[in-house]
């Protein structure tokens, strides 16, 4: 893989900064890491998908990673040797959405990769849609752990969803695009967050909202928890300038705790997360500091080069990290970005939600966490 980074935002300049990728390398595939404001129209961006030649995928971020440092501006093109084959999943939003029948498909006609953790899938998806999680699990379901899975969600700091998925079908939104690539990966996954509170019963929940803890509006318990850590007062207006230093982790068995980004309260005194939290689950209330986030993104990066193929050259670490951080770090994350690089050359996206599995664990979307990926520069052996 190979990673170059247009600045401007402006169209036009990508498009130079696109032809110029297919003259000079002649990819067999692209992608493509839009900043949000860089402002390109779904109109726009359908007319340039159309010129593009090779299969091309991505999406629209709250900000971008380039050389090791994030952009709120710009987008980082991305040109790889393989060609990737892609499917569009939509409607996450729809409840009655069976992924599985859409999945099934392509899962019995790639088979499994002739060595474990040969290929690669990038998965983003809409990270304001219902269904992620749904969707993960089905993907894990169909596709199975013979293969390693790094994205993340597309989407504005707005929270208005909006076209954000760059698909050879134009730009969508409420779905998900799927990118297999005959590259081996090795991934790391880590976050910093540390628990502040015991077990708290999930007593009602519906996808990503949750309704009440201990049989208590969630609000409620969650306001209780926060304020007497903090010190501080929820108000009508700042509900996550303070939440985004506390969120949820979930446990579970031999893998990362799973961190549930609260987003907002809603009217019934229930709390509106990103990824579902299960009924029946125990959360605790976590929080962080600074140089635990920072230690976190090294030691994801030290996952990565424990787990990345050990045979031939690298091409740069892909990074998938959550926006939340930025405003957690603030002028810190550069650190952050400094500790996950590692010298190794860092691109990639912040993201609302993370996707990610090593190849061992479990498929899982999270929250408020860093991924990294460190790619073979080689294609496997096996043919698509």
């Amino acid at each position: 893989m190979k990673a170059v980074f247009e600045k401007t935002g402006n169209l036009e300049c990508l498009i130079k900064t696109i032809d110029r990728l297919c003259l000079q390398q002649k990819p067999g595939g692209l992608m493509i890491l839009a900043a949000d404001a860089c402002g390109f129209s779904t109109e726009e961006l359908n007319e340039l998908l159309k010129t593009v030649n090779v299969p091309v995928f991505g999406g629209i971020f709250p900000q971008v990673i380039y050389d090791g440092k994030n952009y709120e501006k710009g987008c980082v093109v991305v040109s790889m040797q393989a060609s990737p084959q892609i499917v569009c999943i939509k409607n996450l939003d729809d409840p009655s959405a069976i992924y599985e029948e859409q999945l099934a498909p392509f899962a019995e006609k790639w088979g499994q990769p002739a060595k474990s953790n040969d290929e690669t899938f990038i998965v983003f998806v809409d990270g304001l849609s219902r269904g992620i999680s749904a969707l993960i699990q089905d993907m894990f379901y169909c596709f199975g752990l013979q293969r390693n899975y790094i994205g993340g969600g597309a989407g504005s700091l707005s929270l208005q969803q909006k076209p954000c998925l760059i698909t050879p079908e134009g730009l969508l939104q409420d779905a998900a695009v799927i990118a297999r690539l005959p590259l081996p990966c090795g991934t790391g996954v880590a976050h910093g967050w540390e628990s502040i509170s015991e077990g708290i019963k999930v007593t009602e929940s519906e996808g990503n909202v949750l309704h009440t803890l201990d049989w208590r509006p969630a609000f409620e318990v969650y306001r209780e928890l926060v304020e007497a850590h903090s010190n501080l007062k929820f108000t009508e207006n700042n509900f996550f300038d303070i939440a985004k230093s506390y969120p949820f982790g979930i446990a579970r068995l031999d893998t990362e705790v799973i961190v549930r980004d609260p987003l907002m309260k809603n009217a019934a005194n229930g709390l509106v997360c990103v990824g579902a939290i299960p009924p029946g689950s125990f959360v605790r209330l976590l929080h962080g500091r600074p140089e635990s986030l920072i230690d976190a993104a090294a030691r994801a990066r030290q996952l990565a080069e424990q787990a990345a193929p050990t045979a031939g050259s690298y091409g740069g670490a892909f990074i998938i990290d959550c926006i939340s951080r930025v405003l957690f770090l603030e002028d810190r994350i550069n650190e952050e970005l400094q500790a996950a690089g590692g010298g190794h050359e860092l691109f990639g996206a912040l993201t609302l939600g993370e996707i990610a599995n090593s190849g061992q664990d479990y498929l899982e979307f999270f929250n408020k966490t860093t991924v990294i990926g460190i790619f073979a520069d080689e294609v496997s052996n096996q043919q698509l």
